[in-house]
């Protein structure tokens, strides 16, 4: 059996091939490059060293999550599209899991740390026994002083891996209250090869997805963040005119969004252009929407407007929408144009609740899928 193992899921990329009990190759790099730069490059470099026909693997293992969204996004995307293409299943392994597999046998309970931000953790508790690794807490997303409270209850030694060790390691030393190590360096990131073995166990045992099954896992969310939700929804919403420090923000948003999304490089280019009109949306100082818009004589056009989904009916729109208003007013545009497509009639309700009216339509205007776009505009002077 051949598995054809990726792992973009946090800081580190890593790309391997399984075959039976042998490792036939891994290349791993946790350097400053983006994942979208260096995921299939590396793969391409370790398919022509090990002389690897793709055709010949019989599937494809993905850290699918949790993690950092953008990470996991290109990883599964890769995977997706490689077993679409080969037609071959996909094998989900959670990111703590195979994290943990590094230290496959180790005596002590193993806990990866991932820093979620905030003081949160991806993480979860794991043993190796001689029936193979027993799952004490399962993947989750906490406070790394919940998931230490756990471990002290236990009394039992315990070694720490991830991302997260040099971020909690003032709080692991206060409140770890049994004996605990560090894995060393060549085992505490993220590694494909432990995500490819530990892939092909559970291949075996018929864990395994078509690729059009295939969508990473992002976990729900902590009672940190169902906290940070509800004062969210309680606040109200702030629009300000984007800055270049806001680029990274938007560009994840959009690809929350949309499947044609705009790359941080592109929303950077927008707002650079003299006669763009760029807004952001916040709650509770976290971004929660945009707009970007270029103007043209005395018209503005809206170019791309998303809120994200979890606030969604709060006002946010009506915010940015409002917004948009008065700072056409301030320059002296009389209308502000839209598209939308066809069939979402959500949006058009929005629009024309906004005052919006309908223009017109434009045949076959979108593409994936094909769709006539409805064009809309509002009188916003004179």
């Amino acid at each position: 059996m051949k598995i054809l193992a990726l792992d973009s899921s946090g800081l580190t990329a890593s790309v391997a091939v399984i075959e039976d009990e042998n490792l036939m190759g891994e290349y791993t790099m946790n350097y400053k490059k983006t994942h979208s730069q260096t995921l299939l490059p590396m793969l391409d470099e370790l398919a022509k060293m090990i002389e690897l026909d793709l055709q010949s693997i019989d599937a494809i293992a993905v850290a699918g999550g949790p993690g950092s969204f953008t990470g996991l996004r290109i990883g599964s995307a890769t995977a997706k599209g490689l077993g679409l293409a080969l037609d071959k299943p996909i094998v989900h392994v959670p990111t703590v899991d195979g994290l943990a597999y590094n230290l496959w046998g180790h005596k002590d309970f193993v806990c990866p740390l991932m820093d979620a931000r905030r003081n949160q953790t991806y993480t979860g508790l794991y043993e190796f026994t001689a029936d193979g690794m027993n799952i004490l807490v399962e993947s989750c997303a906490v406070g790394i002083e919940e998931i230490l409270e756990k471990i002290n209850e236990y009394g039992r030694p315990v070694v720490f891996l991830g991302d997260g060790v040099p971020v909690f390691r003032a709080i692991i030393e206060e409140k770890c209250r049994v004996p605990y190590s560090y894995a060393p360096a060549h085992l505490n990131r993220q590694r494909a090869g432990a995500v490819g073995v530990l892939g092909m166990e559970y291949y075996k045992q018929g864990k395994y997805q078509s690729a059009a099954e295939h969508k990473p896992d992002y976990l729900r969310l902590s009672q940190a963040e169902r906290e940070r939700a509800e004062k969210e929804k309680n606040a109200k919403p702030e629009v300000r005119v984007m800055t270049i420090e806001d680029g990274a923000a938007v560009a994840e948003m959009e690809h929350q969004s949309f499947s044609d999304a705009w790359s941080e490089k592109a929303v950077l280019e927008t707002l650079r252009q003299p006669t763009a009109l760029c807004l952001v949306a916040e709650k509770a100082g976290r971004r929660v929407g945009y707009l970007l818009a270029y103007q043209a004589a005395d018209e503005i056009e809206i170019a791309r407007v998303a809120v994200v989904e979890e606030v969604k009916r709060q006002g946010v729109g009506t915010a940015l929408m409002k917004k948009l208003q008065k700072e056409g007013t301030q320059r002296k545009a009389g209308k502000i144009l839209l598209d939308v497509r066809e069939k979402n009639y959500t949006a058009q309700a929005f629009y024309e609740k906004t005052g919006f009216k309908k223009d017109g339509v434009r045949k076959s205007f979108y593409t994936e899928p094909e769709e006539d776009a409805v064009l809309m505009s509002m009188q916003i002077s004179g």
